[in-house]
Formats: C-alpha cells, structure tokens, sequence
C-alpha cells in the first residue's frame, strides 16, 4: 500500500524523468555489456620483439630441457628400488608439478614469441591463473614437507623411520595436491563477476590475478585485498615453516664434530635450499608488494624468472648434481654399451 500511495503521488512530469532515467541505465547496462572484452593480450616484452626468433629458440631449448630432465628424474625414480624413499617420493612429486606448471605457460609463450596479436581469451586467460596459482601453491606445500623430511632425518634421526611412514608421507603428498587445487578457487569465483571493458592488455607473459583485477572497470579494493591477503598467507605459512626447519637442521649440523659428517649434512639440504630460496624468493617478489612504483620491466623479468628460470633449476639441482641420479644414468649408459658390443 506504502509503493501503492506513493506511485499515485507522482506528477506526469516526475514519471516523466523516471521513465527516462530507467531507459538511461537500461542504455548504459547495454552498452556496458556490448564493450565487455572478450579478449586479453599478453603483451611480453615488447622492446626485444625483433628478437623473437632467437628468443623462441632459447625458450624451445629450455622447455625440452625441462621437460627431459624432469622425466629423467622420475624414470630413475621409478627404476631405482634404492631410490624408493620419502626426499625422493617427494622430489617426484615436484617434477610432476614443474611439468604441469610449465605446460601452463612456456607453450602459450612460445605461440606468442610468433604471433604479433599475443591473444588469449578472458576465459583462458582465468583458467591459465588459475592453474598457475593452484600448481605454485603446490609447489610451496610440497616443498614444505620436503623442508619437515630434512628436519626429521637430521635432527630426529632415531625417530625418522618410525615418523616418516609410507602412509605419511603418501598423504601428506596428496594434501599439498589438493591444497594447491583450492587454493585460488576464492580469487577465480571474485574476478569471474567482475566487469571488464576497459583496456584488455596485460604486460607480462602470462595471465595472473592481480594484472586481471587491475583491468576491470569497476571498483577493485576489495579484491585487491582479498587477493593479497590469501597470497601472503600462503606464502608467509610455508616460508616460516620452511625457514623455522632449516635453522633448526643447521644448528645440529654445526653441532657435528666430524667434518666429513658436517659436509655430507650440508650437501644433502644444500640442493633442496637452493631451489627452495630461489622459488619462495620470486613469488616473494611477485605478490607481497610495499609498493606500487615497481617498473613494469621488474614485473616482467621477475614473471620470467618464476615461469622459466625456476622451473629449469629442478632438473639441475635434483638431476645433474644429484648422486644418485648420475649414479644410475652412468649405469645405464654402460649396460646399454655392453649390450651393444655383445651383438
């Protein structure tokens, strides 16, 4: 009765301008939705596109680096029952995840190394995020547990049999997988209801959440925040996890009074601290920001450095200086000879 009385009150001249106001947000609504972009473009590196081709060589090169070292870890893994190990099982769980991340972004790179438009679709574009954080927060879980192997095998000794199970470190494996599949399910649901019809390119070589977020029109603080907060958590938990590990490993391990004992301990989690500095490092730099003055060609070169670089440090870390696996590769090498000398 309230709505009733009130449209009754009205002047031909009020509904006059509230008929046409309606129809102004109606135009608006459809215009708006006639300027949503459909379309990202994944501008790169803009300044060395003379250098494509060279560029796309060298890129070629490292992904089948990658992709070969990767899998040569985990044939020898696989072949080599001396190898059937928790560090193992979960340094096979790594080249897993380097193999997926990378198939994520290197070929999608190596496209637009040869396509001047460098187009992706708004859908892609998200999906490409999407498994770009769910693989890296993998990746961060899994190095965790790798950082509590290390810490239970060095400074629990004794106990490590007892503790570091089968069925331990299977599920603990399985809980980083899943733990990385929804950890950007928030992000992905905000960004899929923002608008976007502005501009439409991202300068970097791959899709990422917050050059999404600064793309749509509308307001974009509260994502923002939502985007940073659950970045920096996941990021904070694991490197204070994995931090907290390894000074704990290197205080018993300078406590060792055999220098030869003291060297092998550091040789064995110096490998895995590498690796493990050069990845939290690079998301480090990406997603924690004091401020927004970065350049964008600090934002590309450390993008690279996360997509590319890190991903090539697993083979080598954990393939070519790794004893075991060379042990094993010479082996094989020299049955293979045998073979060949008796036919």
């Amino acid at each position: 009765m309230v709505g009733f009385s009130y449209l009754t009150s009205v002047s031909p001249a009020d509904y006059f301008f509230l008929h046409l106001t309606f129809e102004d947000d109606k135009e608006i609504e459809r215009i708006s939705n006639d300027t949503r972009i459909s379309e990202i473009v994944l501008l790169g590196f803009p300044n060395l596109q003379h250098l494509h081709v060279l560029l796309f060589i060298v890129l070629l090169i490292i992904y089948l680096f990658i992709i070969c070292g990767n899998a040569v870890i985990l044939l020898v893994i696989c072949r080599e029952r001396t190898l059937h190990s928790p560090m193992y099982f979960f340094i096979a769980a790594l080249s897993c995840l380097e193999l997926g991340y990378t198939a994520i972004t290197i070929p999608k790179m190596l496209a637009d190394l040869l396509d001047d438009e460098k187009k992706i679709s708004l859908n892609g574009c998200l999906v490409q995020a999407y498994f770009l954080h769910a693989l890296g927060a993998a990746e961060c879980l899994i190095f965790t547990m790798m950082a509590y192997d290390r810490y239970l095998a060095i400074c629990k000794p004794l106990m490590y049999s007892s503790i570091m199970t089968t069925h331990l470190y299977v599920r603990l494996v399985a809980f980083s997988c899943v733990g990385g599949i929804l950890s950007p399910v928030i992000d992905v649901i905000l960004i899929s209801l923002l608008p976007f019809c502005g501009p439409n390119c991202i300068e970097n070589v791959f899709c990422d959440f917050p050059p999404l977020i600064s793309l749509a029109c509308t307001d974009t603080r509260f994502y923002i925040m939502v985007e940073f907060t659950i970045s920096i958590s996941g990021i904070f938990l694991t490197s204070a996890f994995v931090l907290f590990s390894y000074i704990r490993i290197i205080h018993i391990i300078l406590r060792i009074k055999s220098k030869d004992g003291r060297q092998k301990a550091f040789s064995t989690c110096g490998a895995h601290l590498i690796v493990v500095t050069l990845f939290f490092g690079s998301i480090g730099f990406m997603y924690i920001r004091v401020t927004r003055s970065y350049s964008v060609e600090y934002d590309r070169a450390v993008g690279l450095t996360y997509a590319v670089f890190t991903p090539l440090a697993n083979p080598i870390i954990y393939g070519l200086r790794n004893q075991e696996v060379k042990k094993f590769l010479s082996k094989l090498v020299s049955s293979r000879i045998v073979i060949k000398k008796q036919k």
